[in-house]
C-alpha cells in the first residue's frame, strides 16, 4: 500500500518507522494539529456508517430467517399431519384428486369415509372431524383451503404458460 509517492513504505507500520505522516501540512497549508482533528472526525463518521449499515443489512437478514424458521415449522407440521392422514383407517384405495371425510367413531377410532356428512344428513353415525382432499403428491389439503389452493394452482400454471411462450 502506498499512500503516497514520496514515501517507499508499503505499510501503516513501515510507514511510522519512517516517521512519515498521513497528511502532509506543507502541501495542505492547515496545521497538522487541525488536519489529524478532521481525520479523526471523519474516521469515527465512516465508522458509524459502516456499522449503521452493516446492522441494517443484518437486521434484513435476521427478518428473512424468521421467516424460514416460520416456513420451517409449517412444513414440519403439515408433514405430521400428512403422515397422521396417511395412517387413519380407510376400507378402500384412496386416489389423490379425491375429497375424503374424516370420522371418529365413539370407541376414538378415526376412519375416512367418501360419504360427507351432507350426504348422511341427520343420520350420520360419527363425529365428523373434517374434509381432506388427496393431492398428486399424496399431501392432504384440508377441506376449507381447497378452492383457495385451487386458484393458486390455476395462477400458477398461467405462469408457467407464460413462461413458457418466451422459452
Amino acid at each position: 500500500m502506498v499512500l503516497h509517492s514520496s514515501c517507499p513504505c508499503e505499510s501503516f507500520e513501515m510507514m511510522q518507522s519512517c516517521n512519515s505522516s498521513l497528511v502532509v501540512t506543507s502541501k495542505t497549508g492547515r496545521t497538522s494539529e487541525l488536519n489529524l482533528i478532521e481525520l479523526a472526525q471523519q474516521i469515527e463518521k465512516a465508522n458509524e456508517f459502516t456499522r449503521a449499515n452493516a446492522h441494517n443489512k443484518l437486521s434484513v437478514i435476521a427478518e428473512q430467517a424468521r421467516f424460514l424458521q416460520e416456513q420451517a415449522r409449517k412444513v414440519l407440521e403439515q408433514a405430521r399431519r400428512d403422515d397422521d392422514l396417511h395412517h387413519v383407517a380407510c376400507n378402500f384405495k384412496k386416489q389423490s384428486g379425491q375429497m375424503y371425510y374424516l370420522y371418529c367413531r365413539s370407541t376414538g377410532q378415526r376412519y375416512f369415509s367418501m360419504i360427507s356428512p351432507q350426504e348422511w344428513g341427520p343420520d350420520c353415525p360419527h363425529e365428523f372431524l373434517g374434509a381432506f382432499k388427496l393431492g398428486n403428491d399424496m399431501s392432504w389439503t384440508e377441506g376449507s383451503e381447497v378452492t383457495r389452493k385451487e386458484d393458486e394452482t390455476k395462477i400458477l400454471d398461467k405462469i408457467l404458460e407464460i413462461g413458457r411462450a418466451h422459452v
